[in-house]
Order: structure tokens, then C-alpha cells, then sequence
């Protein structure tokens, strides 16, 4: 095992974290940008594995990351599912609503969502192929509880208010629709791996607003049973779990889901997370992404402070969120360079 990146999901302390960005392949490049064009709009790119593949590959050619991880979007699966899903620009997405049984039984069962994600897994394939030898490959999925949140909403919300009515006014639709995401997940990502993936990520971005047994039943409880039947399916499979702004849920969470990486959000300091997270396994994290606008001493200052704080045991170095559209390519460049000083 010689890429730095499986290395540290392995467990093992390298005196130089191996480095990606959450968004790396996104619209701070100008690269990415005249290729999106291309595409038409963003579900086309998603769709296109050419085009994906390139988009792809372009952060790695600009700046020499550790590994490239998978263009797709968490919000293919819904749609694999049998949700319409279409992008309003400046807006976001869209997808129509699952608030009750009878949209539930309008699903598909998750065996099915592969005919539609067949272009997904032609994209990885190309990416196995065309990747430097020293890069690993990440593919992803969104959590259960976060992509049941856009579908219950429609739409992103800011506190994912219509999801936890739903909990308390229909558990057993919300429950249900948790079990076909979480099946539907474990058909994806094991294409993905199947396809050339050597590292699944699963993104649980509204995590945070779980609270009590609700994180357990809607965060842990799915990341536990994906990350075992993934690894039941493909042996030695690393997995990175990434549950945004858990803050004291954090802690155990290596333990409880069976990931091999808890990545962590800039919410939390890099010291208590080397305290407390790192003991039990590899930690990803977790520079703010604010810092890739501003730049400058600062910026540097971060980067150091976060390396120092987490080089006692495995650290995958990334910013606590995805990377902004306003973004400077210059910051970014300036960030590994930071990074890798002294190498």
C-alpha cells in the first residue's frame, strides 16, 4: 500500500497528511467553470461520465491532491429512486416531496436505482484508469437521514424542520424511507467500489440537527449498517464517515458505525478532536473554509495549527466544509504548499 491517502485510513501516522478538498471540483476553478458550460447545466455534467471524468481530474492536475473523489451529486439517488429532481439556478435543487405513504409506495425498491446510475459507474471506471498511480479514488454517497431531509422538504432547509415533523407525525414513513435510502446507499457505493472506487464517503451533512435517540436511530444506526455491508461485500473497503456540526456525537463514533475515518467539521478544534476523536481511528479535517477566500499569514497560521494539532496519530487533511464558489485557486495552492513545507 503506497497512496498516502489509504495509508492513513489504514491507521497509519504519516509525517505529511495526505490532502483533498470536500468540492475541490467545483465552481472556484475556471476550468470547471468552461466545462460545466458544456455540459448545459449541472445534472448533465453529473450524467456525462466524460465530462464528470474531466472535472474530476482537473483539481488533481492544478494542485497534485492525494485523491480525487467522484463528481456526482448526494441527490442522484432520490432521483434513482423515482423523485423528479431539477435545479433552480441561484436556488439549489428541487425534488418532488415524500410527506406520507402513499408518496413512499411511489418509489422504487433500491435494487432498481442502477439502470439510472449506470453513466455514475462509467465515470469511476474512467477515473480508475486515468488517475496517477499515487492517487486514490473516492466515491460517495449522501446519508440516509440528510438525503431524506431534501426529500421530505423538497428542497435544502435551513433546519430541516419538515423532516422532524415528519418524524413525530409519521415515524414509520419517515423509517421506512430511511431503510430504502440506506439499501439504495449500499447498492450505489457498492457499484462505485465495484467500478474502481478504492474509498467510499458518506456525507451526512444536516447531522448536527439530530439530537438524542433520534442521532442514533437516524445517523449512527444507517452508517453502521452501510459501513458492514460494504465491508461484508468488499473486504478491507476503507470508510470515511462524515456526520457535519455532531459536535459532542463525535465522540464514539469510529466505534459505533464501524468507519475506518470520522471526518470533522471546522465547528470543533483540532486539539480537542486530537484528544478525543483520534485515539479511536483516523480523523479527517478541518481547516474552514473561509480561509480559501482570505488567505494570507492566516491562512498559513491554520494550516500549521491544525497539522501540529493532529500529527500524533492518522490525519487526512480537508476543510471542515466544501470549498466555496468564491474561492481563490491561489489560496488553495498556498494551502498544500503549507501543508507539505519541510517535506
Amino acid at each position: 500500500m503506497t497512496k498516502p491517502l489509504l495509508r492513513a485510513l489504514a491507521g497509519e501516522t504519516l509525517p505529511v497528511p495526505p490532502v483533498w478538498m470536500m468540492r475541490q471540483a467545483g465552481r472556484y476553478l475556471p476550468e470547471y467553470r468552461a466545462t460545466r458550460e458544456r455540459a448545459g447545466d449541472f445534472l448533465s455534467l453529473c450524467y456525462n461520465p466524460e465530462l464528470a471524468t474531466e472535472v474530476t481530474l482537473q483539481p488533481i492536475r492544478r494542485f497534485g491532491f492525494d485523491a480525487a473523489i467522484l463528481f456526482a451529486d448526494i441527490l442522484l439517488v432520490p432521483q434513482a429512486l423515482g423523485a423528479d429532481l431539477w435545479f433552480v439556478t441561484g436556488e439549489g435543487p428541487r425534488l418532488s416531496t415524500v410527506t406520507g405513504p402513499e408518496d413512499f409506495a411511489r418509489l422504487k425498491p433500491a435494487a432498481e436505482v442502477h439502470a439510472t446510475l449506470a453513466p455514475i459507474y462509467e465515470t469511476v471506471r474512467n477515473l480508475a484508469g486515468a488517475l496517477p498511480p499515487e492517487v486514490a479514488l473516492i466515491g460517495f454517497a449522501g446519508a440516509p437521514w440528510t438525503v431524506a431531509t431534501y426529500m421530505i422538504a423538497g428542497r435544502g432547509t435551513p433546519d430541516q424542520a419538515p423532516a422532524h415533523r415528519l418524524i413525530a407525525e409519521d415515524r414509520s414513513t419517515f423509517e421506512a424511507l430511511i431503510d430504502v435510502l440506506t439499501a439504495a446507499t449500499i447498492e450505489y457505493l457498492s457499484a462505485q467500489v465495484e467500478a474502481g472506487a478504492e474509498v467510499v464517503k458518506i456525507f451526512d451533512s444536516w447531522a448536527g440537527s439530530l439530537r438524542g435517540d433520534d442521532f442514533d436511530r437516524y445517523a449512527v444506526a444507517p452508517a453502521r449498517t452501510i459501513t458492514a455491508a460494504l465491508k461484508a461485500r468488499h473486504p478491507g473497503l476503507p470508510v470515511i464517515a462524515f456526520p457535519r456540526e455532531a459536535g459532542q456525537n463525535y465522540i464514539g463514533f469510529h466505534a459505533a458505525t464501524g468507519a475506518d475515518c470520522v471526518a470533522v467539521d471546522d465547528s470543533v478544534e483540532a486539539e480537542w478532536v486530537a484528544e478525543t476523536i483520534q485515539p479511536d481511528g483516523c480523523v479527517q479535517g478541518n481547516l474552514a473554509s473561509r480561509h480559501m477566500v482570505s488567505g494570507g499569514p492566516e491562512l498559513d497560521a491554520e494550516v500549521r495549527r491544525i497539522r501540529d494539532a493532529l500529527s500524533g496519530g492518522p490525519h487526512v487533511f480537508n476543510l471542515g466544509h466544501g470549498i466555496t464558489p468564491d474561492a481563490d485557486p491561489d489560496n488553495v495552492a498556498r494551502m498544500i504548499d503549507t501543508l507539505r513545507e519541510n517535506a
